[in-house]
Formats: C-alpha cells, sequence, structure tokens
C-alpha cells in the first residue's frame, strides 16, 4: 500500500469510514455476498484496520453481540443502497452525490450507464487518504467521478455547484451513516439543502439512527468510539417528517430488508426498534 496512505490515522468520525470499509471487505470474502467490493480491504489495510488482523477484545459478551450487530447492520444498509441507486439510473438519473462520501467506492465497482457523473462530498483529510490508497491501487471509475472537499457545516452547496451540480436535473443523493452524527436541527438544515439542489424526478437514500437502539449503545461507549459520537435518531414518523421537506418517503427495517436478502436476522424484534431507518424517498411534485 502506498506510503502516503499509511502515513494517515485516521481520526475522529472519518476514521469509522474505515472500519466501515473492513466489514465490506469481510462481506466480500463471503461465499455468497451481498455486494462485492474490491476496493474494500485496501481501504481497511491502510487505515490498520486489516480484516485478517486479530480484533481488539470485547468488553463482554454483550459487547461483541453489539459490534456484530453494527457490522449486520453495514452489510444490509449498503445493499439497500446499492439498489436504490440502480433503481434510480435506470429510472435516468444521471448525477449521483454522496453525502459524507467516506471510504466509498460505489464510482469504482457499480455498472453506471454513460453519461453519469459520480460527486463525493467529504473533508479534504479522508479525500486524501483515499486518493492515496486509489493510486496505489491503480482503481479506474466507471463514471465521471468528481470529489468535493468541503465540510458540510459549511457552504457545501456552492462547493458542489463549483464542481459542476446542475440543480436543473434529477439528482440521486446518499447519506450513508452520516446523519446519526448530526444534531437534529443540522439533520434538517441539511435536508433543506439537498431539497432546494433537487429537481423533479430526483431520489434520496438515507439511513437514520434506529430509535431506542442509539441509547443502548451510548451507555457504555468507550470515549471517543464511533458510538460515543451518536446523536440522533429516527424520527417518530420519518414519512411525515419527509414529507415536510418535499419528499415522498418510503422506509424499511433493518430486519425487513434483511429477511428480503435472504440474510435474516436471528436475533427476535425488541419492543424499542421502532420505524425503520432505511429510507428511499422521491422528491414530491411541486
Amino acid at each position: 500500500m502506498a506510503d502516503t496512505a499509511h502515513r494517515v490515522e485516521p481520526s475522529g468520525v472519518w476514521a469509522t469510514a474505515v472500519g466501515v470499509a473492513r466489514v465490506r471487505a469481510m462481506e466480500t470474502a463471503r461465499e455468497r455476498p451481498l455486494f462485492r467490493d474490491p476496493l474494500a480491504l485496501a481501504f481497511a489495510t491502510a487505515g490498520g484496520r486489516d480484516p485478517a488482523a486479530p480484533s481488539p477484545p470485547h468488553a463482554d459478551e454483550a459487547a461483541r453481540r453489539r459490534w456484530l450487530g453494527v457490522a449486520f447492520s453495514i452489510v444490509i444498509r449498503t445493499k439497500f443502497l446499492d439498489d436504490l441507486l440502480d433503481r434510480a439510473v435506470a429510472s435516468g438519473v444521471r448525477q449521483v452525490v454522496l453525502l459524507g462520501a467516506g471510504m466509498d467506492s460505489r464510482a469504482f465497482r457499480m455498472d453506471w450507464p454513460a453519461r453519469t457523473r459520480l460527486f463525493e462530498v467529504d473533508t479534504a483529510e479522508p479525500l486524501a487518504f483515499k486518493a492515496a490508497v486509489l493510486r496505489q491501487e491503480r482503481a479506474t471509475p466507471r463514471c465521471e467521478r468528481i470529489t468535493v472537499p468541503v465540510d458540510l457545516r459549511e457552504d457545501w452547496p456552492g462547493a458542489l455547484a463549483a464542481a459542476g451540480h446542475d440543480p436543473a436535473r434529477p439528482t440521486v443523493w446518499i447519506a450513508e451513516g452520516l446523519l446519526i452524527y448530526l444534531p437534529e436541527d443540522a439533520v434538517r438544515s441539511l435536508l433543506e439543502r439537498v431539497g432546494a439542489l433537487s429537481a423533479a424526478g430526483s431520489r434520496m437514500g438515507l439511513t437514520l439512527g434506529t430509535r431506542g437502539v442509539l441509547e443502548r449503545f451510548r451507555e457504555d461507549a468507550a470515549a471517543g468510539s464511533p458510538a460515543s459520537m451518536w446523536v440522533s435518531e429516527t424520527p417518530q414518523d420519518p414519512v411525515g417528517w419527509l414529507d415536510t421537506l418535499g419528499w415522498d418517503a418510503q422506509t424499511f427495517t433493518l430486519r425487513e430488508r434483511a429477511a428480503a436478502y435472504g440474510r435474516p436476522m436471528l436475533t427476535p424484534p425488541r419492543q424499542d426498534e421502532g420505524a425503520g431507518g432505511l429510507v428511499s424517498a422521491v422528491r414530491a411534485a411541486p
């Protein structure tokens, strides 16, 4: 792996993207994976999360089960959003925006129609780390891939426009594993900005923190761990909430999608599982 990639030590929220890559690498290595991500292993290894290396010991059996639950959710949500993107481009959408792109490799691993433009929005540090790994792997995107180095707390719509995004054309937006790290007012502000840039026919895929789960994870989360930084969860009525923002939405629980993909959850449902945290939405007619 490139020396540049080795010199970067992932930290803060974006370090979780390397952990996600590790989970995707593990899924890719399965005999019958729900998806294949050939670059995931390179990202994980460069970030010090080689799936072949021993995992740090868990505090107890409950902690181990929680980690397995998070890993399972990453696999299911990846498949869910892959399918959503396939449907979006089949409908004619040719602009894709990944908000908080992290180590997402969809530009390289999915089949894209001609003239598809994919924008990866994230801060400069993870994008630089990612670029070093991609150079070492000699990875070639299957669409026009455009990186947009900007903090989502800043004027990211301006940066996206400068990079060539056309708000007059439909866009499919993906916010995967992102909103859980933002306060509720910041989530609404972000989605309002997304709506302002979404022409009729635009689509959106979101993952939301499942209500009731965050509290259980935060109770014994170590300082600096991903769970310690989770701050927002699914609204009581996510469909109604998104309707106020101009989107016709459907929600699905992890359990529902896992069963549909032939990878059912083995644990019984909990009373606090609540509304679905996987969201597919279409821009409502004006």
